[in-house]
């Protein structure tokens, strides 16, 4: 249910009426009795949440991100030299072959 903002012109009393939308609109102040109770204009006050929904989001008009980096990753330390490119690959590398020594038999 929204949220009304009734303020009375005569006496100045204002208050905030939880209402259904189909409920009549109050005209009769509920502080001095004067029917000068009238509904003001206000701004919405919602907030989208959930993923998806940010402020940050669509800024600047760039297209949202998916998650994927098609960079290095900032923060991110490099693999070592002839470490598995598969993080949890334990299959071994396949060795090279010896280098010809030079005598033939």
């Amino acid at each position: 249910m929204p949220i009304y903002a009734y303020r009375c012109d005569e006496c100045g009393f204002a208050k905030d009426v939880l209402q259904k939308m189909s409920d009549p609109v109050l005209t009769v102040c509920l502080s001095c009795g004067k029917p000068s109770f009238k509904k003001q204009v206000t701004a919405a006050g919602f907030q989208l949440k959930g993923t998806g929904w940010y402020a940050t989001d669509f800024r600047g008009g760039s297209a949202p991100s998916t998650g994927t980096a098609s960079g290095p990753v900032e923060g991110a330390t490099p693999a070592p030299a002839g470490a598995s490119a598969a993080a949890g690959d334990s299959t071994p590398a396949p060795a090279k072959p010896a280098a010809p020594t030079g005598s033939s038999t």
